[in-house]
């Protein structure tokens, strides 16, 4: 017999909703970038009680990976879900979460400044979205995550910004060795690598000073380790990842240089089963950041 719900409950439930709060989740919010000159989409979430205080929440930023779009942690990493019951569960504090668009561009400027992303995000995605809604706008309070190439440009953000994030997450990580980058095919170097380095690259060629300047292996290799360990990172990778030799690579660089991290290999592969077990991990990470 199907149930039917007498008209006061469903106002009760409305009003308590209103009052009481929860979180929501802004999909599709968008911005005019003068940097692109296009519209940039982001997803946003906002905990339990935003609408309801003038409390200012610490902010992450939640990186989709190639391919996918401001949606994509929404729609198959069931984010909303995770990132509720992590709060209430008390294992990180509430945030505001930041989901922006990647636009398959690495999260950073390609090779001849004709479309720079990684301007956009730091010079106005970021001051965007800080002015927009309540949050504790500096380094203390400020983490970034992410998935493959969100993991990479997670990874990179952070150390190439490490002014601005104190924590940094990154899962199944885009990081490439260079035998890795020289051995790949035509097709798969165009249509990743060379949406940033340029088209057509073959052999020695692909290794360009624009490469070695955003290589995450070449700065934890190059960089000024003291400003890198004012960061905390944490990354991971499934034992069955076609990113697994990068990972490791990147474990062992910052153990080499003494740059402080925590880096996990667990059962999985590339695939939203293991980034959904990633993700409140990372969160978790992220947020003892944000706490003392």
């Amino acid at each position: 017999m199907k149930k039917t719900y007498p008209i006061f409950a469903l106002i009760f439930t409305l009003v308590s909703n209103t009052i009481f709060g929860q979180s929501q989740v802004l999909e599709s919010q968008h911005f005019k970038s003068q940097i692109l000159g296009t519209d940039i989409y982001y997803s946003v979430y906002l905990p339990e009680g935003y609408q309801n205080n003038l409390r200012f929440y610490p902010i992450v930023y939640l990186l989709n990976g190639f391919t996918g779009d401001q949606t994509d942690w929404i729609q198959f990493g069931d984010m909303q879900r995770i990132v509720d019951e992590g709060i209430e569960n008390g294992d990180f504090p509430p945030m505001i979460i930041v989901m922006p668009d990647g636009d398959d561009r690495l999260y950073m400027n390609n090779h001849d400044n004709s479309y720079r992303y990684g301007d956009m995000f730091i010079e106005e995605l970021m001051p965007s979205v800080e002015d927009k809604f309540r949050v504790r706008a500096s380094k203390e309070f400020r983490g970034i995550s992410g998935l493959s190439m969100g993991g990479a440009g997670t990874l990179r953000m952070a150390m190439q910004h490490p002014d601005l994030f104190s924590a940094a997450a990154g899962f199944s990580s885009a990081v490439n060795t260079d035998e890795e980058l020289l051995s790949g095919g035509q097709a798969g170097f165009d249509g990743y690598w060379g949406r940033v380095l340029g088209k057509g690259l073959k052999g020695e060629a692909r290794l360009t000073a624009h490469y070695r300047k955003n290589s995450i292996l070449d700065i934890v290799k190059n960089g000024d380790v003291r400003k890198l360990n004012s960061v905390r990172f944490y990354f991971d990778c499934g034992d069955d990842d076609f990113l697994a030799i990068g990972n490791a690579s990147l474990h062992i660089e910052m153990r080499k240089r003494g740059i402080r991290h925590q880096y996990r290999v667990r059962d999985g592969a590339h695939t939203w089963d293991f980034w959904r077990t990633s993700l409140p991990i990372g969160l978790k990470f992220i947020g003892q950041s944000f706490t003392r």
